[in-house]
């Protein structure tokens, strides 16, 4: 393997380690806030028990993510040099952004949510929870500006080599942006209501449930029937700003080879791209067209019309039915389980089949799989470019010999898995040994003053 393969599997297992824990984080810092407010409304120790034990999941997820970002973001400097010096005048103050906004505000706000308790009056401790989740989002919205526009570039001009803005409205709002944003938040709403469900669902199995766990399912399950088909809809509004603005990466994802009106729909092949076709393809005529284009007759251009400026048709093509099959798995399990407990919303325990309890404990880690399935349709899917159709991917590579790339990668590789391993190892151990929280009076409460 050549120095820019390893350098793109380097980032790629950077990126895919990393995006786990925000697109957790996201979500399940609105759920904390969700569960405090509720507390705060009834003065149920329920909520407060599933607030804690979610709390200590939020602070082990975030520290993960926080370290993982960190190595990414050297990814720049070490294995794509081209990058920053071409485009750092765009990608420099976005990501300066993230962290002035959205860094800055979950650090200075996590350590009262985590430890203020008793410490900080019941207003301080709700409001820091709040400015936490608004964190989260603020640092989803800065990062997915950037990606977005290096797959709908707006706002610049090239000078001297450089890309230069223009217009900075253009470029954090580009045409992808909206879509983008919302697909991601969505996608993480889904993951944390999967995994808080998964859990709760293990703890019932294991006769580890607290009262808290109660709460948290039936709060995670109702989420996730209500994202689930919205998510649906903004994915196909998604699909049509992407055929608009990049419609090679349509292709690759569809298996069109060549243009063609009424276009069907193959659900499953194996493509070829030596041979220019789709092996043992199962098709639907004419859908293709008509989910992309909302026309029976619609025209979808095939990968031979972008001929050395496709994306590898394989890859976007497995990986878009795993994040499709997965997601259409993800929206039946949760209305059915929705449906099943919507007689015991107002109940203070849940009751629900085991064989049940052991699909959503195995679904816990699905969000996961859709959400890297989804990305790697993303980030292959502009390939060769990495600001889509303007500079390309080879141009930025750094020039260091192939063997120290491997030895980096080798090394990630190892440490990545451990660490996976190790977080999915403790979640287990908390879900079946969670501490009873104690309820502890917040100083001041009445007053809204910080305690002594």
């Amino acid at each position: 393997m050549d120095t820019l393969l390893l350098s793109r599997i380097q980032f790629a297992a950077n990126v895919s380690f990393h995006i786990l824990f925000p697109t957790i984080t996201i979500a399940l810092c609105w759920f904390l806030l969700f569960f405090r407010i509720r507390f705060v409304q009834t003065r149920d120790a329920a909520w407060e028990e599933a607030y804690y034990f979610w709390t200590k999941v939020f602070a082990l997820t975030f520290a993960l993510g926080v370290v993982s970002g960190i190595v990414m973001s050297f990814q720049f400097g070490t294995n794509w040099p081209g990058f920053m010096e071409k485009a750092g005048n765009i990608a420099g103050p976005l990501l300066g952004y993230e962290v002035l906004t959205a860094f800055f505000l979950e650090a200075s706000f996590l350590g009262i949510m985590l430890f203020g308790r008793g410490r900080v009056s019941e207003r301080v401790h709700l409001i820091a929870t709040s400015l936490v989740a608004l964190g989260t989002t603020m640092s989803a919205f800065w990062i997915l500006s950037l990606n977005s526009w290096m797959q709908t570039p707006a706002g610049f001009e090239i000078v001297n080599g450089e890309f230069m803005p223009t217009d900075w409205m253009a470029i954090v709002f580009n045409p992808s942006f909206p879509y983008r944003l919302a697909h991601k938040l969505l996608a993480s709403g889904l993951t944390a209501s999967f995994l808080i469900a998964g859990l709760c669902a293990w703890q019932l199995i294991k006769g580890s449930a607290t009262r808290g766990t109660h709460k948290a399912l039936r709060s995670a399950v109702f989420a996730a029937a209500l994202i689930a088909p919205v998510q649906v809809f903004v994915g196909d509004l998604h699909g049509l700003n992407t055929l608009e603005h990049q419609p090679a990466k349509i292709a690759a994802m569809e298996g069109i080879w060549e243009t063609e009106r009424g276009a069907p729909l193959t659900l499953l092949g194996i493509p070829d791209e030596a041979a220019g076709t789709t092996h043992f393809a199962v098709k639907i005529p004419k859908l293709a067209s008509l989910i992309l284009t909302h026309e029976w007759d619609g025209e979808i251009k095939g990968i031979n019309e972008f001929k050395g400026e496709h994306p590898p048709v394989a890859p976007v093509f497995y990986a878009f039915r795993v994040m499709v099959g997965m997601g259409t798995v993800m929206l039946l399990v949760a209305v059915f389980t929705a449906w099943k407990l919507w007689p015991q919303r107002r109940a203070t325990g849940t009751t629900l089949p085991r064989p049940l309890l052991w699909v959503l404990s195995g679904m816990a880690f699905s969000g996961w799989v859709a959400t890297l399935a989804g990305w790697y349709v993303t980030e292959i899917g502009r390939q060769p470019f990495v600001v889509y159709g303007v500079l390309r991917t080879a141009d930025t590579a750094t020039q260091i010999a192939s063997p120290w790339v491997a030895l980096t990668l080798t090394a990630y590789l190892v440490v990545y898995g451990l660490l996976l391993v190790t977080y999915i190892s403790v979640l287990k151990y908390m879900a079946e040994n969670p501490v009873k929280h104690a309820g502890v009076p917040a100083a001041g409460a009445q007053l809204g003053k910080a305690g002594a």
